[in-house]
């Protein structure tokens, strides 16, 4: 057994709330599954372009029942109501719930199962039957916290509400296992933001799974902006089911951590669901950044828009996978992937993988992929105008990515705000 499955398996033993809301056989056996399969090798294809054998050679200590400090000024531009954890653990003190609309409640895992009735955490008992779902299973093996986030039916707020995860420095290395739902019923409008940052320099693992379900006519509008510390690894899930008529926005800003995969997996099950996902790709350094796409388009008349946009400096590796399934009886689906890479040094590396499998007739479905370098006329054209090799470039790379934030709307708080990290991160990349 590898020194990291080890320390997980040791973790499990005296994990507090293990046997809670009757899921201590479920765990076991997710548990038993991880160790039994172990590490996934690079010949199983959906870790081709993840790297895990130094990952694999690591152990990690359980995060301290105690809060870790950090810098308050971390959370200066994040307001409420907030959801705060540091080192996997619920930060009450810079958490802020007050001023939630009526019918949308917001609490931390760990007190659902405390307090909560046994149903109101049942999404942890689902089984992940595939060995390649490794860190799936570690999580549903050993998650004691997280975030539950659920809207009534008809409940809206347009002001967001925020998940923070900050990576604090600790006395070793720790490792730390998240598990979200975000419910939204019938009818119901939220916007979510996620931060994921770094309070200080650390080496932690996080592993996250977040279920995201969608009643019929329900609207999210969800942001991710991932800035984790340079030697920080992030092992992250969003699994997502719309009903009729569901609109589903988000936006995925990787721009930190050594190590960083994130697998967005989205069932379109009801009629005229609608999907646009759209998302930056930052490699700098030494980092490899992978990110999945699975969408699985179910009902009828359901439509997916998907514009990525990945970049890669130094001795970097950025991996993107773009899966689409469009399924017998999806007629008149609407798929559409566009995925543009630029490489920025001679070192850097980018792999892309549109995949699109079809099964139904009458729809619309296309993907393009493409790994280049800045246009060189473009560059010449803006040298030429007096603007300085460096800001030339900045401006293109600037232009390169913005597209992807037409998932908000102009003008909008948010937009400005995800510009303005986006921004800082560019300046950092081709600096």
């Amino acid at each position: 057994m590898s020194a990291l499955l080890e320390s997980f398996a040791s973790a499990f033993e005296s994990l507090p709330l293990r046997d809670a809301a009757g899921l201590g056989d479920s765990r076991r056996a997710a548990l038993d599954d991880a160790l039994r399969d172990g590490i996934p090798h690079a010949r199983v294809e959906a870790w081709k372009y993840t790297p895990l054998r130094a990952l694999e050679r690591r152990a990690f200590a359980a995060p301290s029942a105690a809060v870790a400090t950090f810098d308050d000024a971390l959370l200066e531009d994040v307001p409420a109501p907030r959801i705060v954890f540091v080192n996997g653990r619920f930060d009450a003190a810079h958490s802020d719930l007050s001023n939630l609309p009526a019918g949308i409640t917001l609490q931390p895992l760990s007190q659902v199962l405390v307090e909560g009735e046994a149903r109101d955490a049942n999404f942890l008992a689902r089984r992940f039957d595939r060995s390649d779902e490794i860190f799936a299973r570690l999580n549903a093996a050993l998650a004691d916290d997280g975030i539950v986030l659920r809207a009534e039916a008809d409940a809206k707020s347009s002001q967001p509400i925020h998940f923070v995860f900050v990576g604090a420095l600790a006395d070793a290395d720790q490792a730390w296992h998240l598990r979200h739902l975000i419910e939204l019923r019938e009818g119901a409008s939220l916007v979510v933001v996620e931060h994921h940052l770094a309070g200080e320099a650390h080496n932690h693992l996080a592993n996250q799974l977040t279920h995201v379900h969608l009643g019929a006519n329900a609207t999210l509008r969800h942001a991710r902006m991932q800035d984790e510390a340079q030697g920080a690894t992030l092992m992250a899930r969003t699994d997502a089911v719309l009903a009729k008529d569901a609109d589903y926005r988000r936006l995925d800003l990787e721009l930190g951590a050594g190590l960083s995969r994130h697998e967005l997996n989205a069932a379109l099950h009801g009629n005229n669901a609608r999907l646009h996902a759209n998302g930056v790709l930052l490699a700098s350094g030494k980092r490899h950044i992978d990110t999945r796409l699975g969408i699985d388009h179910v009902g009828r008349d359901t439509s997916c828009e998907l514009t990525w946009r990945g970049m890669a400096g130094g001795r970097s590796k950025a991996a993107f996978h773009g899966g689409i399934l469009i399924r017998e009886g999806a007629d008149g689906t609407n798929a559409q992937l566009s995925n543009k890479n630029l490489l920025l040094s001679e070192g850097a590396e980018i792999d892309t993988q549109p995949v699109l499998e079809i099964h139904a007739d009458e729809v619309q479905a296309a993907h393009g992929a493409t790994v280049g370098q800045l246009d060189q006329t473009a560059l010449f054209y803006l040298r030429s105008r007096g603007l300085p090799a460096e800001q030339a470039r900045a401006l293109l790379t600037a232009a390169f990515c913005r597209e992807t934030l037409s998932v908000f709307e102009p003008g909008d708080a948010l937009r400005t705000a995800l510009q303005a990290r986006l921004d800082a991160a560019l300046d950092r990349l081709v600096a």
